[in-house]
């Protein structure tokens, strides 16, 4: 059971706006450029009208699925300002699909990713259909969610977000 960490950064710069994502990425991965500027734009954020690349790194492993769009969605709010964290990005690992409303989406396949993260003492945030998944690990720290805004409110420490209490 291997997860290997898949790192995401994104840059905005001038120029043609663009939206490029670099690193292998499969079909739904590469759909993922719309539901990002949808969710964006329907959770009353701004898509930046730049030049935006989204480096899914290491470049050699393909990615596939929408468990990378929430981090995307981060990625562009960071780096256009929109977004402020008050907590420590690199003690978080975040999954999920958004739709075009902005609500989080159950992801396929997250039982690796979470024992893998918690193996690394990193908390998870993941779709509120997920948490079931971190239940199955002891020691998780998992946040669901069910919505962009929510996430960056937790982030930002404007709102809470409870730690995933699922019983097995």
């Amino acid at each position: 059971m291997d997860a290997p960490l898949v790192t995401i950064e994104v840059h905005i710069s001038g120029g043609l706006p663009s939206f490029a994502i670099v690193g292998l990425p499969e079909g739904a991965v590469k759909e993922s450029k719309d539901r990002v500027r949808s969710a964006l734009m329907n959770s009353q954020f701004k898509f930046p009208n730049r030049r935006i690349t989204v480096s899914l790194a290491p470049a050699n492993l393909p990615k596939s699925g929408g468990r990378y769009d929430l981090p995307i969605a981060l990625g562009v709010l960071i780096a256009s300002g929109q977004l402020k964290p008050k907590l420590d990005m690199t003690k978080f690992e975040f999954f999920g699909e958004l739709g075009l409303d902005g609500l989080l989406r159950s992801t396929e396949g997250l039982l690796p990713a979470i024992v893998k993260a918690t193996n690394n003492q990193h908390a998870l945030v993941i779709p509120k259909d997920n948490q079931h998944q971190g239940a199955l690990v002891e020691t998780a720290s998992i946040y669901p969610c069910g919505h962009l805004l929510e996430v960056c409110g937790f982030l930002q420490g404007v709102s809470t977000v409870e730690k995933s209490q699922v019983d097995v």
